[in-house]
């Protein structure tokens, strides 16, 4: 008996095992990496690896040792210019004018030909603990720098979290634009969507198959075939501006493309079908006897929608606006090839950061902070999901 049952549970393990590996090769793996990569900077420690063994323990207002500045001088001899540019720029951003210093030491460096240097007398500012500072807090591997300047805050001179200026702070900025037209698509999805679910509920056969069938037709196409049609559609020589010229309404034409109505229309017409199928599954499991006893009790058809339908419906409302929401802040293809430069999402952001500038640490932080504000909203829809239909 033990056998058999041990043979079933280990027949159930190979079977789960395909989908298993590859749930940990094709998502645990990469948001692993991403996770890490997101912490970590290994920028500046790269670049100065003798000023990293020599520098541990040493914190300021402590003087730096005569083995640090010797450490210093010995990357500067050895690490190779593509090294060290990126560790200057990102020293730069942390300490104004560290560019100018190291070009200026580096070249002092280059024309002593071997003899030693004296840093103070190349330039003062080596004299300052907070020049080292910033070098020895750069060496650390992890940092929660990108994940801060993700959201537009910082660390202050004494460590402390501070806003950054406004002149380099737009990821909030960003990240609300991406929260308003997801909102504005799950609204729009919401408007269309439960009447039309309210349609399919109420015919049966052929009729509801074929209404069902137009709202999914969409979840079929190819992104790129539908964003290649809208712009057939909408521009300036496009069906719709060539319709209104037509019958007289337009003499030149409307700006339809390249602006934030031509994003939030083509996303409500991709993200329509996950506001209706969950709006439809829950209709369909409302009894049909309910409007006819409301209104035998002297309920008109608005009052019984008001005190039946949509109160027993709102399990289905919030499961289909969470996934229209979910699905709208990840958009990446729609807004950059539909929209202007005002409509884009925070993706368009994480896609410069990582093929623009090569900016991995910044590119996995803000997908680390659209990861988070996804999970939190799953979760909330896996409990509406598991909920039974009297607790709605």
């Amino acid at each position: 008996m033990m056998a058999k049952a041990f043979n079933s549970h280990l027949g159930s393990l190979v079977l789960c095992a395909p989908a298993a590996v590859f749930i940990f090769v094709f998502f645990v793996l990469p948001l692993a990496g991403m996770m890490k990569t997101s912490v970590m900077d290994t920028t500046i420690s790269n670049a100065f690896p003798a000023l990293a063994r020599e520098a541990d323990g040493w914190s300021p207002p402590s003087p730096p040792t005569e083995a640090m500045r010797a450490a210093l001088v010995s990357d500067l001899q050895t690490t190779t210019p593509q090294v060290l540019g990126d560790a200057v720029r990102r020293l730069n951003a942390s300490f104004s004018g560290f560019r100018s210093l190291m070009s200026k030491t580096t070249s002092a460096i280059r024309n002593a030909n071997g003899k030693a240097v004296d840093l103070s007398a190349v330039d003062p500012r080596w004299q300052q603990p907070e020049v080292w500072s910033t070098i020895v807090d750069g060496l650390r591997p992890y940092t929660d720098q990108f994940l801060l300047a993700a959201v537009d805050y910082g660390r202050g001179a004494n460590g402390s979290i501070e806003p950054l200026p406004p002149s380099v702070a737009a990821n909030q900025l960003t990240f609300g634009r991406t929260f308003a037209i997801a909102g504005i698509v799950t609204g729009l999805c919401l408007l269309i969507g439960y009447p039309y679910a309210m349609l399919a509920a109420s015919v049966e056969g052929v009729r509801r198959q074929a209404i069902l069938l137009a709202a999914v037709i969409p979840m079929w196409t190819s992104v790129l075939v539908r964003t290649a049609a809208w712009f057939i559609l909408l521009q300036d020589q496009g069906l719709i501006n060539g319709a209104l010229r037509a019958v007289g309404i337009l003499d030149g034409s409307l700006p339809l493309l390249f602006n934030r109505f031509a994003v939030v229309l083509a996303m409500t017409h991709i993200l329509l079908p996950f506001m209706v199928l969950p709006i439809f599954n829950v209709l369909i499991s409302i009894p049909r006897n309910l409007l006819p006893a409301a209104a035998a009790l002297g309920a008109n058809p608005l009052r019984a929608f008001m005190l039946v339908t949509l109160p027993l419906s709102l399990r289905g409302i919030a499961s289909g606006c969470l996934l229209v929401f979910m699905a709208s802040i990840g958009f990446y293809i729609l807004p950059a090839l539909l929209g202007g430069a005002q409509d884009q999402l925070i993706s368009s952001t994480i896609a410069f950061y990582a093929l623009s500038s090569a900016n991995w640490q910044m590119a996995s932080a803000l997908g680390l902070v659209l990861f988070a504000v996804t999970a939190v909203l799953y979760y909330i829809y896996n409990q509406l999901a598991a909920a039974p239909q009297g607790r709605s």
